[in-house]
């Protein structure tokens, strides 16, 4: 995408999206005032964790292997 393009892209896709819950049976307005509260709400989560998928990694640590073997 170009400089600009990635706006005229959410454009298009806010569009949709109004479009799709109204189809659903939501009200245009309630759909953008919806629209305006989760973008705060997304714009205070990532203020306060900016690369959210970084703590979605789990690393699972084997248990060590101390070379010792099964005595009977």
């Amino acid at each position: 995408m170009s400089k600009n393009n990635w706006k005229v892209g959410l454009r298009a896709k806010l569009e949709h999206l109004v479009d799709d819950c109204v189809v659903a049976g939501a009200r245009q307005q309630d759909v953008f005032d919806t629209i305006i509260k989760e973008i705060g709400n997304l714009r205070a989560a990532l203020e306060r964790d900016p690369d959210p998928a970084e703590d979605d990694v789990a690393v699972i640590e084997e248990p060590a292997d101390r070379g010792g073997h099964a005595t009977s």
